[in-house]
């Protein structure tokens, strides 16, 4: 079986040796980047299955280095911030993070994240038996091909972000409750997160160009999201 390849970006040399360290124990590939146009240059080389990206960094700041990886590519990441940055974790999630870990972490929060997000990356590329097309007004649903389309333009989603919309599409109709939609697509361990939902419903609607007049995913207020 491959070893996953990690891209750790940290300008701290102890955090990214620490967290190096307890990777590379645990069988992965290791990658380090001290610095955003660093990271740049290592995942254009590499193209490793997860980074673990750091948001205050020199020479290039966390966040654009997220920003250009996603107006080309979906490899998962995790992002580390401070203790008291909420509004870099939501700010994060928005641009197309995966997941957050807030500084101080211990090695089993490391351990927790990058599996979690290896495992929702993996179910979603791994094909499903039905092959089916899904269709709901004017989105469809490659699932055999794990490619969504509105209006017959190709959508660029996220692993994630694909998962969610099947998991909406499969449902339409139904109010799908928040804790329900966490646990289907983040897993058990996210099931009070209900700041990733809401972040990634903003990008489902965005990335298919809602509008108050024209609507795919509702909201039933303090419950949950339907799709139709």
């Amino acid at each position: 079986m491959r070893r996953s390849t990690v891209l750790i970006v940290d300008d701290e040399e102890a955090l990214r040796n620490f967290m190096r360290r307890n990777l590379e124990a645990r069988g992965f590939r290791v990658l380090t980047a001290a610095d955003g146009m660093e990271a740049l240059h290592q995942f254009e080389q590499h193209r490793p299955d997860l980074i673990v990206l750091d948001l205050l960094m020199p020479r290039l700041d966390g966040m654009e280095v997220l920003r250009r990886i996603r107006r080309k590519d979906t490899t998962p990441i995790i992002v580390l911030t401070a203790l008291d940055d909420e509004g870099d974790k939501i700010t994060a999630l928005e641009q197309g993070a995966d997941d957050y870990l807030t500084k101080p972490f211990s090695v089993g929060e490391l351990l927790a994240r990058v599996h979690a997000v290896l495992r929702r990356a993996r179910w979603a590329e791994a094909s499903p038996s039905e092959g089916t097309m899904l269709r709901v007004g004017d989105v469809e649903l490659d699932i055999e091909g794990h490619r969504a389309y509105h209006k017959g333009q190709l959508l660029d989603l996220t692993p994630t972000e694909f998962n969610l919309l099947k998991i909406l599409m499969q449902h339409k109709g139904r109010v799908l409750p928040h804790r329900w939609l966490l646990q289907q697509v983040w897993g058990e361990e996210y099931s009070d997160a209900v700041e990733y939902l809401r972040v990634y419903i903003g990008r489902l609607r965005k990335k298919l160009g809602e509008t108050k007049e024209h609507r795919h995913i509702w909201t039933e207020p303090g419950v949950g999201y339907w799709f139709e």
